[in-house]
């Protein structure tokens, strides 16, 4: 497998101006004068150059970006001192948190080969996110709590596109990973900028309902899952383009179908299994089985891994709580493709999702108001790590339940019912 070819031809170039477009203007609302700081693997550096381009068109500051690379990244697993995997550069990250308190806007690029270190020591992984974890923890706190306008995209790496369509040749492989990134960010279109206020519009439609029905709990049923997920004190539905705290209307992911809340960290009681795998630092963890008991999970394994899995739960008191749930009807676009991206930016968007970790406290009413230990109060979590994956399906139904008991169905078979 090629972890290092550079841009293919079978790339669209119109089509990739279009998404680079997309990322400046819908994905970040980005503002004149603006500082922009992006990270992406040295393969998309041809995306990064037209962001840059769309960027500085629309009156930008300064546009900084960070590339990684997969065989350095491999280099440190391979030759580098055990010591090395318990750090993580701190001080890049305490930049980065300032350029935050600045107004920099954050976009990431991502589209490296979700399997890269599924061959290297899982302690060593384990312990280098952990590091990782902590040490952008300043940074973190300011996505996390929405104070700037942020998004994140895809580039279409080789190593990616074979692993998603393996047996094909590497250019048709990324050709047709290419197209699949770019329908699902409605870059395929003549205008994806009405595309997107269009589609904005439908999934704020979905949350004003829900933020109009103030359930207390959704009811999950299905193969395996026999769940109820509190939601926090306050909670407030959204999905789309919204609004940071710095005042910029962004939609942080591209693509999105969710609309999502915040749970109760400590109202999370039953069972569920993952219905997709989950593609987390470079290892595959699949077949997810985990018991809640009043918030936390007691019981959790996996068919592949598990051992990961463990190490994540492991993170911090956080990481075994929810602190994200989404709903994604069956017949999402990403959905009806068949196709699994492994990576959760696309593979989240196929099917209604949980995340262990960190909430956001965008998700409550008046959510820029609230300190820390108001939201610890009304239910939301806190951890180092906030990481989604898959329960939703065509045969899982969901109820809203009131603050009374009575119930309202929300899904039936995987759809809004």
């Amino acid at each position: 497998m090629n972890i290092s070819r550079p841009i293919q031809p079978a790339i669209d170039p119109a089509k990739l101006d279009r998404l680079a477009e997309v990322a400046v203007k819908v994905g970040l609302g980005l503002q004149p004068g603006q500082d922009l700081f992006l990270t992406a693997p040295a393969a998309a550096l041809p995306l990064v150059r037209r962001i840059a381009e769309h960027a500085y068109k629309a009156g930008a500051g300064l546009v900084t970006p960070i590339l990684s690379d997969e065989q350095i990244t491999l280099a440190r697993y391979r030759h580098g001192a055990d010591a090395s995997f318990d750090r993580a550069p701190g001080w890049l990250y305490e930049g980065v948190a300032k350029a935050f308190d600045a107004n920099t806007a954050r976009l990431a690029i991502v589209g490296d080969n979700p399997m890269l270190l599924s061959g290297e020591d899982p302690a060593k992984v384990a312990r280098a996110n952990k590091a990782n974890s902590i040490a952008y923890q300043p940074a973190l706190e300011k996505i996390a709590g929405f104070d700037i306008n942020w998004n994140i995209i895809a580039f279409p790496g080789t190593a990616w596109a074979e692993l998603m369509f393996p047996g094909e040749p590497s250019d048709l492989a990324v050709a047709k990973l290419a197209e699949a990134i770019f329908a699902a960010s409605r870059v395929d279109r003549d205008d994806p900028v009405a595309a997107w206020a269009e589609h904005n519009a439908a999934l704020h439609r979905r949350t004003e309902w829900l933020n109009g029905q103030r359930f207390a709990a959704l009811r999950y049923s299905g193969p395996g899952t026999e769940l109820t997920i509190g939601l926090a004190d306050g909670h407030e539905w959204q999905g789309g383009a919204s609004t940071a705290k710095n005042g910029i209307t962004c939609n942080a992911n591209i693509p999105t179908e969710e609309v999502f809340t915040t749970p109760h960290a400590r109202r999370v009681d039953g069972r569920v299994v993952s219905t997709k795998p989950l593609s987390y630092q470079g290892t595959l963890i699949d077949g997810i089985s985990v018991r809640f008991e009043e918030g936390r999970i007691v019981e959790a394994s996996a068919s592949r891994g598990e051992a990961v899995l463990q190490k994540v739960l492991e993170t911090d008191e956080g990481a075994r709580r929810l602190g994200e749930v989404a709903l994604v009807p069956h017949s999402s676009p990403i959905s009806k493709s068949g196709i699994l991206f492994y990576n959760t930016l696309f593979d989240e968007n196929a099917a209604s999702h949980i995340a262990l970790g960190q909430c956001y406290s965008k998700c409550f009413v008046n959510g820029s108001d609230l300190t820390p230990e108001q939201i610890a109060a009304q239910g939301g979590n806190k951890s180092f790590i906030h990481i989604d994956w898959m329960i939703g399906s065509g045969e899982i139904d969901i109820d809203g339940v009131k603050p009374d008991g009575s119930s309202v169905p929300v899904f039936r078979k995987g759809e809004w019912a």
